[in-house]
Parts: C-alpha cells; sequence; structure tokens
C-alpha cells in the first residue's frame, strides 16, 4: 500500500508536518484549506511556502478554494484522509428526493469529509476535534458523534477514539482534543481487530491505546448506533467516554488511566529579552489584565428577567513556569482572561508570548507562520493548529499497520 495522504482542512499544516517528521515515506498528495470570508487566505499561503500546491486529477490547482465547490472524483487517491474539521450542528434530514437520501446543515463540514470518503474510499482515517465533540449538543448528548460513527459505519469502516490532553503525553500544552481513527474492515488491519475483545483494543491491541498508552480501562459501557442516520440525528443520545470503540455499529467505551510522560514546561519554550511591543508597561492596561485574571461574582439577569450571579475562579497570574501552558485560543494575545502572561525570563518583566513561543506550544519549528502574515493571523493560525507531535505519535504506530498491508 502507498503511503499517500490527502489532508482537508489543513492549516497551516500540522498534519502533514507530523507525518513528514517520521521520515518514512509519507507523501501528501493533495490539501484543501480555505478560511470563509477571508480576503487574503494566509493559512494556505503558509502552507503553500512550506510545502508547495497540489494539483487535483485534472492537473488543476484548487486546494485554496471552498472545498464544497471541489468535485472529489477529482482528489486524486490516496491511503489515509486526514482533516481537523470544526465541531458544528451535524443534524440531518432526509432529501426530498430520496427517503434514503441525506441532506445535512449548509456549511457543516464533516459532510465534506463523508463525501470524500464515498468519492475516493480511503482505507485509514484519522480525523481531530475538539474534546466536546463527545458530549455536543447539551440537549442532546452524543448526538453528533453518534452521526459521525453512523456515517463511517454505514461506509464500511470501524473506528477507535481518544480524547488526547498533549501534556500527558510529554508536549508544552494542556490542549485536549478528540482524535478518531477509521479504518475500513476489509484491511487486514480490520480483520486483525475483528478477531480481538473490544477490551484489548482500548487497552492495548489498537492504533489509540499504542500510540498513548494507558494504565487501565474502567468499565466499559456499550450501545449501538441505529444504520439509519436520521434516526441517530433526530433520536440518538449517548454519554460517550474519552476512549472507545465502534465495530459494525456497536459501540464500547470507557474512562481510562493514563501513563502520563514528562511534558515540556512552560519556562522551557520561553524566549529572553524580547521585542518591547510583547511587554506590559501601561497602568490601566495592567489593571484591566489584573480584573479579566481574577475570580469575579456579577449580578446578572436574563433574558427572562431571572436574577442570577455569574461568577468564575481567578487564573493563574502570571503563568507559571513549572507547568505546561493552557489551551492555547485563537485570541492568544488580545486582552482578555485566556491570552498567557508570563515573566520573561532576561527581564523579569510580565509579557504577552511572541509568536515564536505560539509555535512552540503547539510543537511546530520555530518562526513557522512567519511567511509574511500579520502578527495577530500568527497567533489565530496557531490557535487553530493541532499539536504535531501527536500526529508523529500516530503516524509511527500507523507506519507498522501500513506495512502489513498488500
Amino acid at each position: 500500500m502507498n503511503k499517500t495522504i490527502c489532508e482537508l482542512f489543513a492549516g497551516v499544516g500540522g498534519f502533514r508536518l507530523g507525518f513528514e517528521r517520521l521520515n518514512s515515506g509519507w507523501e501528501t498528495i493533495w490539501f484543501s484549506q480555505w478560511e470563509p470570508g477571508a480576503r487574503t487566505q494566509w493559512a494556505h499561503d503558509c502552507y503553500v511556502s512550506h510545502f508547495g500546491d497540489s494539483k487535483d486529477m485534472n492537473d488543476e490547482i484548487h486546494t485554496g478554494e471552498d472545498i464544497s465547490t471541489m468535485d472529489k472524483n477529482a482528489i486524486p487517491d490516496h491511503s489515509l484522509l486526514v482533516g481537523g474539521f470544526p465541531c458544528q450542528d451535524y443534524s440531518v434530514a432526509h432529501t426530498l428526493a430520496s427517503s434514503k437520501g441525506i441532506e445535512g446543515k449548509k456549511g457543516v463540514l464533516w459532510w465534506q469529509i463523508r463525501d470524500t470518503l464515498i468519492a475516493k474510499n480511503a482505507p485509514f482515517c484519522i480525523f481531530e476535534n475538539v474534546d466536546r465533540l463527545l458530549k455536543s449538543p447539551a440537549k442532546q448528548r452524543g448526538r453528533d458523534f453518534g452521526v459521525i460513527l453512523a456515517c463511517l459505519n454505514e461506509l464500511g469502516y470501524a473506528v477507535e477514539w481518544r480524547v488526547v490532553n498533549a501534556a500527558v503525553y510529554g508536549a508544552a500544552q494542556r490542549r485536549r482534543r478528540t482524535f478518531i481513527f477509521a479504518y475500513k474492515k476489509d484491511t487486514n488491519y480490520g480483520l486483525e481487530q475483528i478477531r480481538k475483545a473490544p477490551e484489548s483494543i482500548i487497552l492495548s491491541e489498537g492504533l489509540m491505546s499504542k500510540a498513548f498508552p494507558i494504565e487501565k480501562a474502567k468499565e466499559i459501557t456499550e450501545t449501538d448506533i441505529p444504520t439509519d442516520i436520521v434516526e441517530v440525528s433526530d433520536k440518538f443520545a449517548f454519554d460517550f467516554r474519552p476512549a472507545g470503540y465502534m465495530v459494525d455499529g456497536h459501540v464500547y467505551t470507557t474512562d481510562v488511566v493514563e501513563k502520563e510522560e514528562k511534558p515540556i514546561l512552560l519556562g522551557e519554550i520561553l524566549q529572553r529579552n524580547v521585542d518591547d511591543s510583547f511587554y506590559i508597561t501601561d497602568e490601566a492596561r495592567m489593571a484591566k489584565w489584573v480584573y479579566l485574571k481574577g475570580a469575579k461574582k456579577i449580578p446578572r439577569v436574563s433574558s427572562t428577567g431571572h436574577e442570577y450571579v455569574f461568577s468564575e475562579g481567578p487564573v493563574a497570574f502570571p503563568d507559571p513556569w513549572d507547568r505546561p501552558g493552557r489551551t492555547m485560543l485563537t485570541s492568544e494575545s488580545t486582552l482578555n482572561r485566556s491570552t498567557h502572561v508570563v515573566t520573561d525570563p532576561g527581564t523579569g518583566k510580565l509579557r504577552t508570548l511572541t509568536p515564536t513561543e505560539a509555535e512552540r506550544l503547539q510543537g511546530f519549528d520555530d518562526e513557522w507562520t512567519n511567511s509574511g502574515m500579520p502578527q495577530r493571523m500568527r497567533f489565530f493560525c496557531m490557535g487553530n493548529a493541532l499539536v504535531v507531535p501527536m500526529i508523529t505519535r500516530m503516524g509511527r504506530i500507523l507506519d507498522s499497520i501500513i506495512a502489513n498491508e498488500p
């Protein structure tokens, strides 16, 4: 089997970089990155500056366009489909043309993945999403992930998943993300896994358990995913846990105790004596930072007239050097509660992170996004990115799986 990758929702190339660091022969043959409403496609341009562009099977370039307009049959064949797609409303309805057809809400990007799977039939897939995917929406918990599993089951895939805190597995950021590994049941790997006990796949025999080792699994809960995706959308709810496995529509899921590794500490990635623009020197701004980071109890009135107290606890200020960084958001470096504020190792003064430090939090090479984009966009792209070493960990296990495929 050729080690070829198609990367959807590619951002600045975290999946690709993670696989290329393996130096094991992976080739990304097509990608797509498009930011809706953006006049300049900064992430796409950054990706191309590192890797070059990709032509489709019609010898045309459409990598920086809306993926929904792409003819999926023109995407080059690949053995691995990857993508970090956003958590959205995955509800569906029957189409008017056919009671068997389904129609998702416009702009929901999961359907672009599904359409690509239908067109190209990739034997293996790795997807990334936020940790709350397993529990959304709040009024029908588990429905959205259930829709995804139902789609994959319908297309002949078995699925493993894990919610991974990157810092637990040696990274510099306490970033929790859901990783999904789907594979065709008729691959050699699929045929081997089907013969194993589901508990062993979750504990030690699956790609996820090998990439992200665990000490033990707790009691497993089970359920069946309906075969009708619309029924899943309308009625299905289930308490998915952070680790799980699905085959033939039957779900096994549990909490796990992870084998923790030594993380990279925030103090280890900090630069010294950075540019003056990053320091907090204005007294009024400093007072605002103190307020935003502090504990609060604020009386409020809801739209229905209900009075309540909004409360939140304090955020460490400044962020401690002896822990991994907190989850970085797209708003990093702006004046808000979630932005990291650190003590500069050289000057001892308080400041925000530099773009290079943001890249280090995500495990990218230094100056990865220094490709002409504005500084605010460098932070935005890193806030959207994934933790690259987590991809390399999964890729290392996938290397051994691919080696056993014809």
